[in-house]
């Protein structure tokens, strides 16, 4: 990944990706190209056709992540979902991005997975902090695909709150792959992803489709951002 940029501000994918960035379908570099200089921000309203979990003792550690929006218990085809990624500064002056699902089952309250983005300038990364109150940090390899589509694979997972900073153990936690493309045929977005642990095996998966609108970029909807930003990457 070449041509990476170290600045804390300035559109996160294509300064994580390089010249890389230029290599995604033109519809994935709209969409991974919001941004405050941009100008603009993204709204996904699609379809998981599938929500997946593992087997029944997968569900409490499921659970235990729902509590700050982490992870999803619930199963299902064909659930309604929205994705909000709203670029903004974040109190440490480093441009983040969004990536709010939220899931609509029949007779249950929604879910949601809450997920914030920054660049770490010394490794030319993104950082993903994950849940309401950004407690874990994973590190994210990001792949261009020969057809364009991006993939994602989490990597090391730190935990972070006050004076407690530590790795994260993998035993208690998953690995993540998310493949997503833009299908021409049906002009809309394809995501799938597939949770795991190198222990216990598959935890958590789903896979959709969703179309984007673009907007004008403003600040945040306050249930949009985090609960408290995390200074450390």
């Amino acid at each position: 990944m070449s041509g990476r940029s170290t600045a804390t501000v300035g559109p996160v994918f294509p300064r994580a990706l390089g010249d890389d960035f230029g290599r995604l379908h033109p519809m994935l570099q709209r969409r991974f190209g919001v941004s405050l200089d941009g100008g603009y921000a993204c709204l996904g309203r699609g379809v998981m056709t599938r929500i997946r979990r593992g087997p029944w003792w997968t569900v409490p550690f499921l659970q235990v992540g729902r509590l700050r929006n982490i992870l999803i218990p619930d199963v299902g085809d064909d659930v309604p979902f929205t994705i909000e990624n709203e670029p903004y500064l974040d109190p440490f002056g480093r441009e983040t991005v969004t990536f709010v699902r939220e899931y609509r089952l029949p007779g249950r309250r929604p879910s949601r997975f809450d997920a914030t983005m920054v660049v770490d300038p010394a490794r030319g990364i993104v950082v993903d902090y994950l849940g309401t109150h950004q407690h874990l940090a994973v590190d994210l390899d990001l792949t261009v695909e020969q057809d364009g589509s991006l993939l994602l694979r989490s990597g090391e997972q730190r935990f972070r709150e006050g004076p407690v900073d530590f790795r994260f153990p993998m035993l208690f936690s998953g690995y993540a792959e998310l493949r997503e493309r833009f299908d021409e045929e049906a002009g809309v977005f394809r995501v799938h992803l597939e949770v795991r642990n190198r222990a216990f095996g598959f935890l958590f998966g789903y896979e959709g489709w969703f179309e984007c609108e673009f907007h004008e970029a403003g600040t945040p909807p306050a249930g949009l951002l985090p609960k408290r930003h995390e200074p450390r990457y």
